[in-house]
């Protein structure tokens, strides 16, 4: 054979090797995209759902199920960026048995306000797990220089009796459930600060006290609070649910939980801020909602020029995807 004739043989050999590398990446590829990213769970607990190993699995809600999904909640919200409606919002959406999630402006920066009672409750719940139920019936007396509910626009139902002693028990109910800004306070002076700071650190979450930049939050990151609840992963299993089932007694129902059907539990916490030299508000949503069977985290951060359009907006995208995540499995 002629060593031109050689030459062509070898590069048939080659571009034939090449083309079923290819044809052999893309089968596998093909293979790997028929199949969802799955959780296996020790099984639920009322509120949690504790995580115990990754697999993967094909009776989920797929990953090309979400882009028609994510597409419905964008086209949504480009409907309302307006200045007269929002003038930002990200969304945070994660199915938490299966693992699938995707997110909408999750780069966007917000004012977390009474979001940081969640890790505060947090911080409380790990250091009676550590040292004993006790700590929790400490009594501490209500004796604040100033009402610090006074700026809210959400205000509690509830308030707190000056000079009253109340069990830290009772402040952390009062905080999560009426969202009590005085409550928060006096939790605040008696917290032990490592174990707080030990939350920001762990979850790798820049802490509030070490910003002069109040718009630092997102919508991904803070969900990780909800995330390490339900998995019970920080927690003890008893402390997660616990936290969870206060979560879901908060007055706050015409967010997340107005646009779910009702009966749905929804653990969650809202926060709002107000900004005078801007003229702005923000209105965040964040929580668990209990689809039967298939769980979910919608996290909801907006801010604009009105409080009442931005709970609209909070409460559509929450219809939009309660709506979509039961059609999603009522055809599986």
């Amino acid at each position: 054979m002629m060593k031109w004739q050689k030459a062509v043989v070898l590069c048939i050999v080659l571009l034939l090797g090449i083309a079923i590398g290819y044809v052999a990446r893309d089968a596998v590829l093909n293979e790997s995209n028929k199949h969802a990213f799955i959780e296996h769970r020790e099984g639920a607990l009322n509120h949690i759902n504790p995580l115990l190993e990754c697999d993967i699995a094909d009776n989920v809600l797929r990953n090309r199920e979400l882009r028609p999904f994510q597409e419905k909640v964008e086209t949504f919200l480009k409907s309302r960026m307006d200045p007269r409606w929002a003038a930002s919002v990200s969304i945070y959406f994660r199915e938490l048995n299966d693992g699938l999630w995707f997110s909408i402006g999750d780069t966007r920066k917000f004012v977390p306000a009474s979001l940081r009672k969640v890790p505060l409750l947090i911080s409380f719940l790990k250091k009676a797990d550590r040292e004993g139920p006790a700590l929790l019936d400490r009594e501490v007396v209500f004796s604040l220089s100033r009402d610090y509910n006074a700026d809210q626009n959400i205000k509690p139902s509830q308030v707190m009796v000056p000079g009253r002693r109340y069990t830290i028990r009772e402040l952390l109910f009062r905080m999560i459930v009426y969202s009590d800004n005085n409550a928060f306070r006096l939790l605040t002076g008696v917290v032990d600060t490592l174990d707080l700071d030990s939350i920001y650190a762990t979850l790798r979450i820049q802490n509030p006290q070490s910003t002069q930049d109040d718009d630092f939050l997102s919508v991904q990151t803070y969900a990780s609070f909800f995330r390490v609840l339900y998995n019970a992963t920080y927690l003890s299993k008893e402390a997660s649910d616990r936290a969870l089932e206060l979560l879901s007694q908060a007055e706050f129902r015409s967010g997340l939980v107005g646009g779910v059907p009702p009966g749905i539990l929804v653990s969650h916490k809202f926060g709002e801020h107000s900004d005078a030299k801007e003229g702005t508000v923000q209105l965040h949503d964040c929580g668990i909602v209990y689809y039967p069977e298939h769980p979910y985290i919608l996290c909801v951060m907006s801010k604009g020029p009105n409080l009442e359009f931005l709970d609209d907006v909070i409460r559509e995208v929450s219809r939009i995807t309660y709506s979509e995540v039961d059609a999603q499995h009522r055809k599986h």
